[in-house]
């Protein structure tokens, strides 16, 4: 697995059965990579490589004989006639006495996780529960490497008591009777449906609720194996725990009356010690950190920042200051340039090195487009494109008024308020004088309201009309020739001109080309010649034909 040669450290026989545990070099599931593999403290329960627990890592156990076996518990494992090789079915664990349809059954009613299969993480996952809810250490005292030998009498009598009162197996089995409920979550149990059997309890169970009642586990039991305590399911760690304190250096349970408890934990009286050198804390002070104790020594090499101004730890009896990951002693947090303090005070930041307000200003601020002054340490600024101003200069170049964040419109290097802008800038109308927004009309290149672009005679909008203009004033076509057109000899109707009609003048009269005619033949005389008789104009053969 994962190209790691397991090396078995422990081996250990119960009623002459062989289990080797497989722990060294083993890969941290934690840290990955960064570990080179499980090597174990010589007396803390963590990897000496990366310190990670030993349960993080990916620990199995190459005979795991059953669970009753591996407790010490007489009496037969089946609980019927039949039973399944787990192996052979490809498991690394199953409920004995079961067939193996029942079996199958069983599993299915459970989280993948927690189906043992062999090679699957559901193998590993039952790996480490062994070793997190069944520490070895809690059940023999063989294992129990830190026991004071005055206080062995005790580690037997709890062991022994433990195993008689509490201890058990789980059975798994069909339910039978109807109308029954889990013993946890109070449903009922489905008839003919499988159900964990807690002897020592006389109570049955839905399989994924069989779990340990601590509210740091919850845990499925693995392997069904549980003790009771208060009428409650208890791994058992965790029942152990309920009466005994553990140590949080070695994992094993103090025995002894005498013990230190610190950070809400309880320690063997050596095992009180720095994370990092393992030199006892008792009576010393030390240093919290990520849930472990440092010496002052420890901490201040692993963990105290150097000081970006004298190049010197800064120590924990000294106030650390920081700006963007750099670090000061209290007196070195000093102005580069003048030297003064600036603990409280407003400072600027330039390439890397700190300065007081004065001496920023004076060497780096920047100044207002406005009034020239510059921009001092901890002022607003507001900002547009390459130019920058004082709040209070930031304003109307017409009323003077602060712009802030309303609107402005920028025109030849001076900023203007939407008004002010307005009133000198804006189209105006030359009829009425007010604001064109939208739609205007522009003639002899002067903008118009549409409204306001009107006859000069019958006021009618000529916007999208034919209209002409006299004295620099705008007609409709129909006004302008009453007022100012030729009149047609003919037809007594305006010549415009308008849309590029013709017309024939002669002499102090006029013609529209259609009326030029001969009013004898009425035939057309554009081009032509003609003579006239009267107030009439006729074409030579009428004036033949008249003077014959």
């Amino acid at each position: 697995m994962n190209g790691v040669q397991r090396t078995p450290v422990e081996a250990f026989d119960i009623k002459g059965v062989l289990i080797t545990d497989v722990e060294e070099g083993q890969p941290c599931l934690q840290c990955g990579e960064t570990c080179s593999g499980f090597s174990p403290h010589t007396w803390r329960k963590n990897c000496t490589s990366c310190k990670c627990p030993r349960e993080a890592h990916d620990v199995c156990h190459e005979e795991w004989v059953s669970v009753r076996s591996r407790l010490g518990l007489k009496g037969d494992e089946s609980n019927g006639p039949i039973g399944v090789d787990a192996r052979e079915r490809g498991l690394a664990w199953a409920p004995p006495g079961l067939p193996s349809h029942k079996v199958e059954e069983y599993f299915s009613m459970l989280p993948e996780i927690a189906v043992p299969r062999l090679g699957t993480p559901g193998e590993r996952h039952r790996d480490r529960q062994l070793a997190i809810q069944l520490p070895k250490q809690d059940l023999a005292r063989a294992y129990c490497r830190h026991l004071d030998p005055k206080h062995a009498s005790s580690a037997d009598d709890f062991m022994a008591a433990r195993n008689e009162i509490a201890l058990d197996i789980g059975s798994v089995q069909e339910v039978l009777e109807r109308d029954l409920e889990c013993s946890v979550c109070e449903s009922s149990l489905k008839y003919g449906s499988l159900a964990v059997s807690a002897s020592k309890l006389g109570l049955l169970y839905h399989p994924t609720c069989f779990r340990c009642a601590d509210s740091d586990c919850k845990e499925l039991l693995v392997d069904l194996a549980y003790c009771v305590h208060d009428d409650m399911l208890f791994c058992e760690r965790h029942y152990a725990e309920q009466l005994k304190p553990r140590c949080a250096a070695c994992d094993e349970l103090i025995f002894s009356g005498e013990y230190t408890k610190a950070m809400n934990k309880d320690w063997h009286s050596g095992h009180f010690c720095c994370w990092q050198c393992d030199e006892s804390l008792t009576g010393q002070r030390y240093v919290l950190r990520d849930e472990h104790p440092y010496c002052i020594k420890c901490y201040e090499s692993v963990f105290a920042n150097g000081c970006e101004e004298c190049s010197k730890i800064i120590g924990i009896d000294s106030k650390d200051l920081s700006y963007k990951d750099k670090h000061w002693h209290e007196a070195c947090f000093l102005c580069n340039r003048c030297r003064v303090s600036l603990v409280d005070k407003q400072f600027g930041s330039k390439v890397d090195k700190i300065y007081c307000g004065n001496c920023y200003d004076a060497q780096f601020a920047s100044r207002c487009d406005g009034c020239g002054e510059i921009f001092r340490a901890g002022t607003k600024k507001m900002e547009y494109k390459t130019r920058q101003w004082h709040e209070k200069c930031f304003c109307c170049v017409v009323c003077k008024n602060p712009i802030g964040t309303k609107s402005f419109i920028p025109r030849e290097q001076e900023i203007y308020c939407a008004g002010c802008y307005e009133d000198k800038f804006a189209t105006r109308c030359v009829k009425c004088n007010k604001i064109i927004t939208s739609g205007g009309v522009t003639y002899k290149n002067e903008p118009w309201h549409r409204d306001c672009f009107t006859c000069s005679n019958c006021n009618n909008s000529l916007a999208g009309q034919r209209f002409t203009s006299r004295d620099d004033k705008p007609y409709c076509a129909d006004c302008f020739g009453e007022l100012f057109a030729k009149r047609c000899t003919a037809c007594s109707k305006p010549i415009t001109g308008i849309g590029g009609t013709r017309f024939i003048s002669f002499e102090d009269r006029h013609w529209h080309n259609d009326c030029f005619i001969c009013a004898g033949c009425k035939t057309s005389l554009v081009g032509r010649g003609f003579i006239t008789d009267g107030d009439d104009i006729i074409c030579p053969e009428c004036a033949k034909m008249k003077l014959m």
